[in-house]
């Protein structure tokens, strides 16, 4: 994991920006936070595809759908919060039940919106998006999956909700290596005593909690699980069966996330012991972001705590 961070938002928008150039049909719409889901780098760039709304969440989806079913693909932004608390009809009844071609960009994702507190923070996206017949559920975990998340967002066919951090994020991947598939999970580090499945911010905190493990001599395998709906099944299951037992880690509520899709995957497959990382069924506070993340356990130590809890349940 390199020491270079940047902004999820701005890599995002600086994508989208470049898939507007290199297809006409994609535009895109924002509930006027342009400025904060950097969406405005693609208005700038092409002012008469880009569709500032105003405080509209519900009306922007219903504005997308209209694009869709017009041969468009259209981009729609604001808070991953608002997209499912007041967008939710729109997005339930004229997005997923049609199955139209429209891109749900749910930015400043979690606690990542940190010091605006409950009515900002998003801890029950995943469980909302994953919910809905025909959405898939893509959540980004450092800069260069951002872009290549975005890039596979447009030239996927279908409903589809992408998940993205306010947060500046370590860089994980190296871009000219990283094969990103919609629909496949990746091995981040190698373990055979047990697997942390991680999605978008939680990935860096997975793989510093390996580090801590390793000096314990516990030997924990990490996956990422950018797609959260379809999960790809091949690879929990092979994870399960190879070391026995699971750590789950997002930041989003522990019910209905990707522990749930984890959990109801194993239980109907291959049952091993799993413990949960998450927000544990509760409203958040504003604070520092860092701070927040380990006042919910969200932090590498209480990832590590949980991995050392599954191996004894596991013996």
């Amino acid at each position: 994991m390199s020491a270079i961070k940047r902004a999820i938002r701005d890599v995002y928008g600086e994508t989208l920006a470049q898939l507007g150039d290199e297809n006409p049909d994609i535009v895109a719409l924002d509930a006027d936070v342009g400025s904060s889901s950097k969406s405005i780098l693609f208005g700038k760039a092409f002012p008469g595809r880009y569709f500032n709304v105003g405080i509209a969440e519900a009306n922007m989806v219903a504005m997308a759908a209209g694009l869709a079913a017009a041969g468009k693909i259209p981009f729609a932004n604001t808070f991953a919060a608002f997209m499912v608390l007041r967008a939710a009809d729109p997005v339930r009844s004229l997005i997923a039940y049609t199955g139209l071609n429209v891109k749900l960009a749910g930015a400043y994702a979690g606690l990542s919106d940190s010091y605006d507190g409950a009515s900002h923070h998003a801890i029950a996206d995943i469980a909302f998006m994953r919910a809905l017949p025909n959405m898939t559920v893509v959540s980004v975990s450092d800069p260069v999956e951002a872009e290549l998340a975005t890039r596979a967002a447009a030239a996927f066919r279908g409903p589809l909700y992408l998940r993205l951090s306010r947060a500046e994020a370590p860089v994980i991947f190296d871009r000219a290596r990283y094969a990103f598939e919609i629909g496949k999970g990746v091995v981040v580090h190698e373990g055979g005593d047990l697997t942390l499945v991680a999605t978008g911010y939680m990935l860096a905190k997975a793989l510093e909690a390996a580090d801590m493990l390793a000096k314990k001599g516990i030997r924990a395998r990490v996956v990422n699980f950018h797609t959260i709906k379809p999960i790809d099944v091949d690879l929990l299951l092979a994870c399960a069966r190879e070391t026995g037992a699971i750590v789950t880690a997002e930041e989003h509520n522990v019910r209905g996330g990707l522990g749930s899709a984890v959990a109801e995957t194993l239980a109907k497959h291959c049952p091993v012991p799993q413990e949960f990382v998450g927000i544990e069924d509760t409203f958040t506070e504003s604070g520092d972001y860092e701070k927040l993340l380990a006042k919910y356990g969200l932090s590498a130590a209480h990832i590590a705590d949980k991995a050392e809890k599954v191996l004894r349940r596991k013996r």
